[in-house]
């Protein structure tokens, strides 16, 4: 059910957003797109998020609720990411990265000055879980 959930809203992403005007400013565009409660996991709730970077944008060093596993897949052009302490890594179209629980994502940004990108991230999350997204302190880092 999850999968087919995932593939329905990427599908309705790619078809509603391929016409959209994307972000050219310096941060990254957070879109909450779709909620869902997982009837088979109380207290659970799917939730996607569509982030668009306009060329060279970014968002800043951030974690999620501490009940967050996070599934994100690059929609268009390629995104620059750092989890924790791992290496920064480029994802391209169709390339996906997980965050788990207390991760810390430290770079989040368009891997190119010229051309958008786009991401769908995908949240397994606490159902009372109402923010998403908390700015790392810069001692955190």
């Amino acid at each position: 059910m999850i999968k087919e959930l995932c593939n329905a809203a990427v599908v309705l992403l790619l078809t509603a957003s391929a016409a959209g005007a994307h972000e050219t400013g310096e941060v990254g565009k957070v879109t909450l797109v779709f909620e869902h409660e997982l009837p088979n996991v109380p207290g659970k709730s799917m939730k996607g998020v569509l982030v668009e970077y306009g060329p060279g944008a970014s968002n800043e060093a951030h974690t999620h609720p501490p009940s967050a596993f996070i599934y994100a897949t690059v929609l268009e052009g390629a995104v620059k990411s750092q989890v924790n302490d791992g290496p920064v890594k480029t994802y391209r179209v169709g390339e996906s990265f997980t965050e788990s629980p207390g991760d810390r994502h430290l770079v989040s940004a368009n891997a190119s000055t010229t051309e958008p990108a786009r991401l769908l991230a995908v949240f397994v999350v606490d159902t009372t879980a109402k923010e998403l997204v908390f700015p790392l302190q810069p001692a955190t880092r």
